[in-house]
């Protein structure tokens, strides 16, 4: 089988903890790692037998893996598509911000290629994107975090998340309010808006919860198909609690899966 030849965009604490998982894998091989220019020295220093570069190498990739935010999805992951390189992408939630989604769709027609948009911290996703097909009537997801997940956010206005005794409700509303509100923390909402109603009509409740230790993430549907509830209780990324481990393995899995013989 030939080996996948991958460059990843980002070597932060989602990229690193990829990179990790992928040490030793014969079927996928990351030759190069994508990062702002003047971040090249110190990440060529934490993969030192990688290739590190500002821009995606225009030849020698077969896949493009993003894991860096919404200004690498617009400079990097665009121009791969438009070569005709197909991308991975794990920041969904950046695809709240207007015209983005439907720029990466442009781009992978006109290079006659495909961006594939991870599940990342939550499952249900491929029953919620077939329900859509019959008839969504209402989708709703919640998340609660501890509270030191939500430190640098809205959620510090108003409210010492430090001296939180009870959960607390810091956020209602769309998918699409919430996304502007809690960028960094909008993947999942923006995942499950886009596999189902939408980020207008996809209701979100955020919630802080000294009680908990874990990312706890609900998605509720009802529609022709009937109606499911689906609860996760992910263990934050070690070196991010704003991220799900799971993303991590999310994206491991679609990677795998571009190389596997037989995939699910």
């Amino acid at each position: 089988m030939t080996v996948l030849r991958v460059a990843l965009i980002g070597c932060g604490a989602i990229g690193t903890s990829v990179l990790e998982l992928l040490k030793g894998d014969t079927a996928l091989a990351v030759v190069a790692v994508v990062v702002p220019e003047e971040g090249v020295a110190a990440a060529q220093k934490l993969v030192p037998d990688v290739q590190v570069a500002s821009r995606v190498p225009a030849s020698g990739i077969d896949l493009v893996v993003e894991t860096a935010g919404h200004a690498a999805i617009e400079e990097h992951v665009l121009p791969a598509l438009a070569r005709g390189t197909p991308c991975i992408v794990a920041s969904v939630g950046a695809l709240s911000a207007a015209g983005l989604a439907e720029k990466l769709e442009a781009a992978a027609v006109a290079g006659r290629t495909q961006v594939q948009l991870i599940a990342g911290a939550i499952g249900a996703i491929d029953a919620l994107a077939a329900a859509r097909i019959g008839g969504l009537d209402s989708v709703r997801y919640t998340g609660r975090k501890p509270p030191q997940a939500w430190k640098g956010t809205p959620a510090e206005q108003g409210r010492d998340l430090d001296a939180l005794t009870q959960e607390t409700v810091i956020f209602e509303g769309s998918a699409r309010e919430a996304a502007k509100l809690y960028p960094k923390n909008a993947n999942v909402a923006a995942t499950v808006s886009l596999a189902g109603l939408g980020l207008d009509k996809t209701m979100v409740r955020l919630i802080a919860d000294p009680a908990i230790a874990d990312n706890v993430h609900t998605v509720e549907a009802e529609g022709a198909f009937g109606s499911f509830a689906l609860t996760m209780r992910n263990k934050p990324l070690a070196a991010n609690p704003k991220t799900s481990a799971l993303t991590v393995y999310s994206a491991v899995r679609a990677l795998r899966n571009r190389a596997a013989a037989l995939a699910i």
